[in-house]
């Protein structure tokens, strides 16, 4: 799907990661979390690495991409994700294809859906990301996961 059109959410299968959380802020400003260089190299990866703030690259149109390098803390191994992204709909609905070095190994064709909702002072996101073999699904979750608390202190420390 390349044009603009928000997709339903999909039932996911075992192969699929698929999360939904809150977040203390209006969709907008939860989107330039997605979407915004700065914003997405302060909080993107578990936390055990950090993002190399040169490495991140966002073109948010359909064909552009959601590039950056994941950089582990201790040993200084670079993860690098690459991303085209298929379909963006701001500030609502993102999704782009993945491939990626992990400490798992290679990840290739990885589709990655987020959808933001609007409730006013706060944001549900629902994130649905596979397939995945099984080695992935629960780093992947794990490292959304804590990314997303790196979201919610960014946010708790008035950072938007």
């Amino acid at each position: 799907m390349t044009d603009s059109t928000v997709p339903d959410i999909p039932v996911t299968s075992d192969t699929d990661v698929f999360i939904t959380r809150s977040f203390a802020a209006p969709r907008d400003i939860v989107w330039r979390f997605f979407t915004e260089p700065e914003y997405l190299a302060r909080w993107f990866g578990p936390a055990t690495v950090h993002v190399d703030p040169a490495s991140v690259v966002v073109d948010a149109v359909a064909g552009g991409t959601w590039d950056l390098d994941m950089v582990d803390d201790a040993s200084g191994a670079r993860y690098p994700i690459r991303t085209r992204l298929t379909v963006v709909v701001p500030p609502e609905y993102l999704e782009g294809v993945i491939s990626a070095d992990a400490q798992e190994g290679e990840l290739r064709d990885v589709t990655l859906r987020i959808w933001l909702h609007d409730h006013g002072a706060t944001t549900r996101m629902t994130l649905h990301q596979g397939p995945f073999a099984p080695q992935f699904l629960a780093p992947t979750r794990e490292g959304w996961n804590e990314s997303f608390h790196k979201v919610d202190d960014l946010l708790a420390g008035g950072v938007a």
